[in-house]
């Protein structure tokens, strides 16, 4: 008997109160330091900025006499620039709106000398801003990266790593932590499954074994009656069916999950295999092989990509026409991906029945009963593999009769 997995760890709890309302305030949670990240960068940029605006300002309304636009000498007034024009005879009012204009010019020509000076302060502080927020943003948003990093590898069914993030207790330590717990279970489930698939494949691969050899035993006697190796042939048969029974629930067991250790496959000397292997069924059955098998590698386990073409080959075979029928196998490469088709003559099958036939125990028109030409989980094997490989596998009616088998996998 296979034994009890281990219960599963109740989830780590808070390091503070939910009902205290004043606790969770106090934690460094994202909000309150991206808050005063922000609202520091903002006030010391605004620090700067006016500190900047004040220097150029104090520096423009300075003058000296080299500034001024005229010059008194021996109680005349000279202009020093072009755009500065004094009457030399006139009333005093006359000279005091030249004196104006004068000013109002040096003014405005300061205040253009001010406003362009800011513009470049200004331009030159954001830059500095927005690489000081983007090192910052990208500090404080690092451990995102580092839990996304984590679960791309899980994907790969690596369950053995852990986040283990270290630093304040904030929102994404909380939900490092988590994830780190859903690893455990994780964890601790796919391995109870190992353990299951195991010892259910010892314990119920043993007596299935006995049997066969017990009532293939009693048929090789020449002297048993007729009647009773009628029975034994049909108790045989009704064994290896179990023993495909079996062999087929346990290898979907298997494929379920993502295959972790990957070598160069090649789909046609894979699909070689497999018409090889049934090769004389289809010669029995009046069913003709064909098609064209370019080289096309992928990584994978090949046992496994070798039973999507055994699968697909074998229902193309047993489910055709009862005349004249064929049966396509092509491989090719298409867009960087691992192309195998299976195609076949055979009964018109309803484009809303293609969705059924992978489901385990699912047969055209039929459910859960018996028949002699498979167990019912060849194709929900097939998908199963394909999706441990990244790949997918699509059917469609054929026209006049029959399916197409498309499997994509990944190089």
């Amino acid at each position: 008997m296979a034994a009890a997995p281990a219960p599963l760890a109740a989830p780590p709890k808070p390091t503070w109160d939910p009902r205290d309302p004043v606790r969770p305030w106090l934690r460094p949670t994202i909000r309150i330091r991206l808050t005063l990240l922000y609202g520091g960068m903002f006030l010391i940029a605004g620090i700067l900025l006016l500190s900047i605006i004040y220097l150029l300002t104090a520096q423009a309304l300075t003058v000296s006499v080299a500034d001024l636009p005229f010059r008194i000498v021996e109680g005349k007034v000279l202009p020093t620039t072009d755009w500065c024009r004094l009457p030399e005879q006139g009333t005093g009012e006359q000279f005091n709106q030249a004196v104006s204009a004068c000013l109002q010019h040096q003014r405005e020509m300061a205040l253009n000398d001010l406003l362009r000076r800011s513009l470049f302060a200004l331009l030159g502080l954001s830059i500095i801003a927005f690489a000081f927020g983007y090192a910052m943003a990208g500090r404080v948003l690092s451990p995102l990266g580092r839990i996304t990093r984590t679960a791309r590898q899980v994907a790969g069914s690596d369950l053995s790593r852990r986040i283990e993030l270290d630093g304040p207790d904030d929102e994404l330590k909380e939900l490092a932590d988590t994830f780190d717990e859903m690893l455990d279970r994780l964890e601790r489930a796919f391995s109870a499954q190992k353990r299951f698939v195991a010892n259910a494949s010892h314990e119920l691969r043993t007596p299935l074994a006995i049997n066969r050899t017990l009532l293939e035993v009693h048929l090789s006697d020449p002297g048993a009656p007729v009647e009773l190796q009628q029975l034994g042939k049909t108790l045989l048969a009704t064994n290896e069916r179990s023993e495909q029974l079996v062999e087929g629930l346990l290898l979907l067991a298997r494929s379920d999950n993502q295959i972790v250790e990957r070598k160069p496959v090649d789909l046609a000397e894979v699909a070689s295999r497999a018409i090889d292997q049934m090769r004389s069924e289809a010669d029995a059955n009046g069913v003709e092989i064909r098609g064209e098998r370019v080289p096309a590698l992928v990584q994978g386990n090949g046992v496994l990509l070798e039973r999507i073409a055994l699968n697909l080959v074998q229902n193309a075979v047993r489910y055709n026409a009862p005349e004249d029928g064929w049966v396509h196998v092509s491989t090719e490469m298409q867009q960087g991906h691992a192309v195998l088709v299976v195609s076949n003559t055979g009964p018109v099958v309803p484009a809303y029945e293609i969705d059924n036939l992978f489901e385990p125990f699912r047969r055209l028109r039929q459910e859960r009963t018996g028949s002699d030409k498979g167990v019912g989980l060849g194709l929900s094997i097939a998908r199963s593999v394909a999706r441990a490989h990244g790949g997918r596998i699509i059917a469609e009616p054929r026209d006049g009769g029959g399916l197409v088998m498309r499997v994509t996998l990944p190089v």
